[in-house]
């Protein structure tokens, strides 16, 4: 795939929407992150005469292998690889940007399966690296960079050799961090939580614990092979049940990275990332602290969020696909409060990304600020009925530009008329093509969806998937 456009987002040939990814040991291998690391190393010593660049890991078994590549390569460069062990992406851009690191790297492929993984990449304010920077990376990778001459970096030598250097103390501050984001204790609050069998299972039980609420802890029992099946944000099934089975007052449920939060509340229903946004919203208004009344959503949130949230006289300002174009979008507008339905929300004054046990400890405040059961977060809320399809491809591109997969889309938005909505768009992190309806009633959002979901599957598909 050549560099170029894809969703209004800036795709490469190896680092997409949210970083490189792919099959492991197939599309993204240990030499490959040894040259990254290697690259990185070369990089920042090259123009800042030093480099410290800090590491973490969700749980794949394939992350270890990459993890140490990453360091081998940074140092045989000459910087310094600071090591954070299993840990979230959130943490990784907080320590980025607390501790002074010059980059940042987090190795997981989030909510996709264990077989999959990934290499993102984050600049000195914990955000993602520069286009710039990562096209210089994808042309050192391909043989196409050149330091005086010469395709291959130079190796550092005897004192110059970079080091390896534990760094827990990193997690542990971020874990502290996360403590004192909440004014009050939760004893006697029952919460569930999933974590996905990910990077956020000691994380956020230590938070809550130290916040003294009792825990149901589902998804804390990584093996390598296990994360995100069956569980947390990609699959609240078991949750749903735990809340209700146990009585529980709440539940989190995270993904593979602990970017992610999506909600359960006390009779088992999901409340999704437009929920959250929408209590959170209104909960920012009502204390004045939601400037220019506005909050920003991609383009896949339900209408229900914008018709409901001006009835509170709250703007809701959309953006493409992505919490790193949301964050652009907060930016740009002065927003303090993002976020995508799929539950990566940004507390625009508290984190630069989302982080979903930042999401978990906001949503419980408001709980016990208001003395209010999960249910009333979204009191007032009401949603547009929806149907999303994922179509698992072999190739997205030849999927959207096909005549038949046209006609099939013209004919999905006859059937939606014009008061519906329909969006067909790549996923920036899977060979999945979702396929989103909105309309007047269910049967209609369920038929128009399904009319573009075979025609997707007859043209390159691999069968319906899951998110």
């Amino acid at each position: 795939m050549k560099a170029g456009q894809r969703g209004g987002i800036q795709t490469g040939k190896y680092f997409g929407t949210d970083g490189f990814r792919g099959r492991a040991g197939v599309t993204i291998d240990s030499r490959q992150a040894f040259e990254v690391g290697r690259f990185l190393g070369w990089y920042y010593l090259s123009r800042r005469g030093g480099c410290r660049v800090v590491i973490g890991k969700d749980t794949r078994l394939s992350s270890y292998t990459l993890e140490y590549a990453l360091a081998a390569g940074i140092t045989a460069s000459g910087g310094d690889a600071y090591i954070m062990h299993v840990t979230t992406t959130p943490s990784v851009a907080f320590v980025t940007r607390c501790e002074g690191f010059d980059c940042g790297v987090m190795i997981s492929a989030s909510h996709n399966p264990y077989e999959d993984n990934g290499i993102k990449l984050l600049n000195g304010a914990g955000e993602k690296l520069e286009s710039g920077v990562l096209e210089l990376i994808e042309r050192y990778l391909d043989g196409e960079f050149a330091v005086c001459g010469r395709t291959s970096l130079p190796f550092a030598c005897g004192e110059k050799i970079g080091r390896t250097v534990d760094y827990v103390a990193g997690r542990n501050r971020y874990t502290g961090h996360l403590i004192s984001l909440s004014a009050n204790s939760y004893k006697g609050l029952k919460i569930g939580l999933d974590c996905a069998n990910g990077a956020g299972y000691k994380i956020a039980r230590n938070v809550f614990e130290a916040l003294g609420a009792t825990l149901c802890m589902l998804g804390d029992k990584p093996d390598g092979l296990n994360v995100n099946e069956g569980c947390g944000a990609t699959d609240t099934g078991a949750l749903c049940r735990a809340v209700r089975e146990h009585g529980l007052d709440v539940g989190f449920a995270f993904d593979g990275d602990a970017d992610r939060c999506l909600c359960v509340d006390e009779r088992g229903q999901v409340i999704d990332g437009d929920g959250i946004l929408y209590a959170a919203a209104c909960t920012l208004k009502d204390r004045g602290e939601l400037l220019a009344d506005r909050v920003v959503a991609t383009v896949m949130s339900n209408g229900g969020l914008k018709s409901c949230l001006s009835e509170r006289q709250i703007q809701v300002i959309t953006c493409p696909v992505g919490d790193s174009r949301v964050r652009e979008k907060m930016a740009e507008c002065g927003a303090v409060l993002g976020g995508e339905q799929s539950g990566h929300i940004i507390f625009g004054k508290l984190e630069n990304t989302g982080d979903g046990i930042v999401t978990a400890i906001m949503l419980a405040e408001i709980m016990a600020d208001r003395g209010i059961r999960a249910s009333e977060l979204v009191r007032g809320f009401t949603k547009l009925p929806q149907q999303l399809v994922n179509v698992r491809v072999r190739d997205r591109e030849k999927s959207l530009s096909d005549v038949r997969v046209a006609a099939a889309v013209r004919a999905a938005k006859d059937i939606l008329g014009p008061r519906g909505r329909l969006i067909v768009r790549a996923s920036g992190t899977e060979s999945v093509i979702r396929v989103l309806a909105e309309a007047q009633s269910d049967e209609e959002c369920v038929q128009a969806a399904a009319i573009v979901a075979r025609a997707i599957e007859n043209v390159d598909g691999e069968g319906i998937c899951a998110e």
